[in-house]
């Protein structure tokens, strides 16, 4: 697990803003209130604003303003795609090497991965405790553009697409059986070109900052503040052997994995890839490079 930071002689913040998104499916709103007043009676030392997102996108501008006011703690109520845009606002806020405010999660999702893989305690407790630790990133450069920030993973493929089919579909039920038999006739390999390496085809690549994906899959047994990340690779194989895979995958975990702190490749064809579970669609012929950002990220777990 992380390890956590120095004291500091004074709080790391005094101010909380709670962002969630009032048209979610999730009960974002009602979680972000009973925080703000659970907070309110434990850690009256602190000041808690709620803010609804207006608009896709509006999370990380709230992050990005916040971050830029000072001294406040920026947590998302939501799923990991609604903390992967605060992620993106308190880095856009600071210098391209660490977040400019720290940031949190208080799960209002479907899919909590994050939350999950770093949790020592409540969050409402952590919050109050204003103790911080500082966990990696994945820092994601395409072809120059600006960098995207991903706190868990990037992945392409079928692993990705099979567990967020599986965590929307819900765990034993049949329509999980539906949307996962579904994705597997659907797919198709992909190409990339490795740098190093030359072109290669696989099944399913994730690079991962997480031990988690979609509650029932485990990637690997990596740490989110080792400097390092995991490369999960599937290579092209029959559906049979994919499928067993998969089974693999969520029953038992993948075990242990190959970790770098750099990775790059080239698409060959328009490629999606998901980062945090959001989605990115990538050209092709577009240069793609994964960086560990250490300890980027100050957050309480």
């Amino acid at each position: 697990m992380a390890v956590p930071s120095e004291p500091s002689p004074m709080p790391a913040y005094d101010r909380v803003v709670l962002v969630y998104n009032p048209q979610s499916s999730g009960d974002g709103e009602q979680r972000a209130r009973r925080c703000r007043a659970t907070l309110e009676e434990t850690a009256p030392q602190l000041a808690v604003a709620l803010k609804a997102t207006e608009y896709a996108g509006h999370a990380r501008v709230i992050a990005e303003e916040e971050a830029r006011a000072g001294r406040t703690l920026v947590v998302s109520v939501s799923g990991d795609g609604g903390y992967h845009e605060v992620v993106q606002g308190v880095m856009a806020a600071g210098d391209g090497t660490v977040a400019a405010a720290p940031a949190a999660v208080l799960p209002a999702g479907n899919a909590n991965d994050h939350r999950r893989a770093t949790r020592e305690r409540p969050l409402v407790d952590a919050i109050a405790a204003a103790r911080l630790q500082h966990l990696d990133l994945l820092r994601v450069s395409v072809d120059g553009d600006a960098p995207r920030w991903a706190h868990s993973y990037l992945g392409l493929g079928i692993t990705p697409t099979v567990a967020l089919e599986l965590e929307r579909g819900g765990k034993g039920s049949v329509r999980e059986i539906v949307t996962t038999v579904r994705a597997f006739s659907r797919f198709r390999p992909f190409a990339v070109d490795v740098e190093g390496e030359g072109e290669r085809r696989f099944d399913s690549l994730i690079l991962a900052n997480t031990t988690e994906m979609a509650k029932y899959v485990t990637l690997s047994d990596g740490d989110p503040a080792d400097g390092l990340f995991e490369v999960v690779t599937l290579p092209h194989r029959s559906k049979l052997r994919l499928l067993a895979y998969a089974v693999r995958a969520a029953v038992g975990g993948l075990g242990p994995q190959p970790r770098t702190d750099r990775f790059a490749f080239r698409t060959r064809s328009p490629l999606p890839v998901q980062l945090d579970g959001e989605v990115l669609d990538l050209g092709s012929d577009r240069g793609v490079t994964v960086e560990i950002a250490p300890r980027a990220l100050p957050t309480v777990v």
